[in-house]
């Protein structure tokens, strides 16, 4: 039996009302259709709002922001963005390993070193990686940068996949320097399933967690989940928590002109 596109989007909808998420291979033999027009049905009934796509299927919409573009973002709360990264520098210490997440903040970190030794910089951000190998080329730093084996995402100047959490598994290291995509009801978030799995794993393997977050992330969720802000060491950010957080002043730094407070 051949059914109509709004037949098929009837369907998709009252399967997803019943069941709450479903798989696009099950709806696709179910309407004897192949796989590929369930996808672009998807897709036209995400872009109307009824749906969200996930890997492999679709769940009730969920209204999230989207992630803009890495070099559109690199232009987003730009000076606050390097006001962050420079006091995150400070927390590298001779010998460190430390690692380095994809973020338009945390790509920043390495801009602002100076006479620190020995450190050991393991990133899945290929434009994190070119900025600590340059201030290793400026002598502003010594040790090396591991460049996490993956597959590439140009969009995000990154790599991940199973390939970059392998490598991650056998890594021990000091410090994480995390960005995300938002922070709401004490947990962290972030837009991309590949990079909230590398930095959740960086979460697992370091010894202290520290998240570069402005203002503008709080109070605001993404798909994917990193950790709990009570996994972390210290939130560096341009603000101090929302007034209806509470218990984070121990671990909350804010930076004003280069000062903190």
């Amino acid at each position: 039996m051949t059914h109509s596109k709004l037949e098929r989007f009837e369907h998709i909808l009252s399967r997803l009302e019943f069941d709450g998420k479903i798989v696009v291979s099950a709806i696709a033999e179910e309407l004897n259709v192949a796989p590929e027009t369930i996808r672009r049905d998807f897709d036209e009934l995400e872009e109307q709002h009824l749906l969200t796509r996930v890997h492999g299927g679709a769940v009730k919409f969920i209204n999230l922001r989207k992630e803009p573009e890495f070099l559109r973002k690199m232009d987003m709360q730009r000076e606050v963005k390097l006001e962050i990264a420079k006091v995150a520098a400070m927390r590298i210490s001779d010998g460190d390993t430390i690692a380095v997440d994809v973020g338009t903040t945390t790509v920043h970190i390495a801009d602002y070193l100076v006479e620190v030794n020995n450190v050991t910089v393991v990133t899945n951000s290929i434009a994190a990686a070119e900025r600590f190998n340059l201030a290793i080329e400026e002598k502003r730093m010594t040790g090396k940068v591991i460049l996490l084996g993956g597959t590439t995402n140009p969009a995000q100047s990154s790599v991940g996949g199973a390939m970059t959490l392998q490598w991650l598994s056998k890594m021990n290291l000091d410090k994480a320097f995390l960005s995300c995509g938002g922070v709401e009801s004490g947990i962290v978030y972030d837009y991309d399933l590949d990079e909230s799995l590398v930095s959740a794993k960086m979460v697992e393997n370091s010894f202290s967690c520290i998240l570069l977050a402005d203002y503008s992330k709080m109070n605001q969720k993404s798909f994917y989940t990193i950790c709990g802000l009570n996994e972390l060491s210290e939130v560096i950010s341009n603000e101090r928590y929302p007034a209806d957080w509470h218990g984070y002043d121990g671990t909350w730094t804010v930076v004003n002109g280069g000062n903190c407070k």
